[in-house]
């Protein structure tokens, strides 16, 4: 039987959550749904939905060697369901906490719609402090093809150009060779060392920190252009307005 039109719904009514009825925006309502840096065919953009579970499943693949923690709480061993499940329940607490008294902004790092590791940002009382550590991890099939670096290039950009910082901090342990050595090309200066447990066992976390007077003065060693999209929004809801 078909519908009496005189109780049908109106099609005229403009539902309130469609575009163009006057609702906020999803980069409104979560300005960092609306980050991206972009440099070439690269680029660090927000974790929305599909490139979070991308970025689970590439974590579950294997990230680094079985006898090797390059990080200080082992999210990273396991089964591929275990650790992918840890990185969901990390990111979707990451993105729930963010405040202008203290932040993570976690970024995915996507090549051709393909997610190939994860760039993030940490900071507390950052518009006092001008300060955030930066920190990062590549599935391990992507490692070693310089994505790394020029990733970290891009979330620095980020943070001195886009955030306005001062100084930018960073760590490894003492026997993560490749992180170092990406820290000390950019232009890192060492800032100490500090022994923490590590697998229940002692180990050396060797820090560094970049000033922006380095960052100014490593230029040369900026990729050839990057450009930074939906900064404004984010600044004003890490209170940096």
């Amino acid at each position: 039987m078909a519908p009496d039109p005189s109780t049908a719904p109106s099609t005229d009514t403009p539902h309130p959550n469609l575009p163009g009825t006057g609702a906020p925006t999803r980069a409104e309502l979560w300005p960092p749904s609306g980050l991206r840096v972009v440099s070439g065919d690269l680029e660090l953009r927000h974790l929305d939905e599909d490139l979070l579970f991308q970025l689970a499943a590439l974590g579950g693949e294997g990230i680094h060697d079985e006898d090797f923690m390059p990080f200080t709480f082992p999210w990273s061993r396991g089964s591929a369901v275990e650790v992918g499940r840890r990185i969901l329940a990390y990111q979707w607490g990451a993105a729930s906490r963010i405040t202008p008294e203290s932040w993570a902004i976690e970024l995915a790092v996507v090549r051709g719609g393909e997610v190939l590791g994860v760039q993030s940002l940490t900071a507390s009382d950052f518009p006092v402090t001008r300060t955030a550590e930066s920190g990062s991890w590549l599935g391990r099939r992507h490692q070693g093809r310089g994505v790394g670096t020029l990733a970290r290039l891009m979330v620095l950009d980020l943070l001195f150009e886009g955030f306005g910082a001062r100084t930018a901090t960073t760590s490894a342990w003492a026997d993560n060779g490749p992180s170092i050595a990406v820290t000390r090309k950019i232009g890192y200066r060492p800032n100490g060392t500090a022994t923490l447990a590590r697998e229940g066992k002692p180990a050396g976390d060797v820090r560094f920190r970049l000033d922006r007077e380095d960052w100014d003065a490593r230029a040369e060693a900026l990729p050839p252009e990057v450009t930074l999209h939906g900064v404004g929004p984010v600044r004003e809801m890490l209170g940096l307005d």
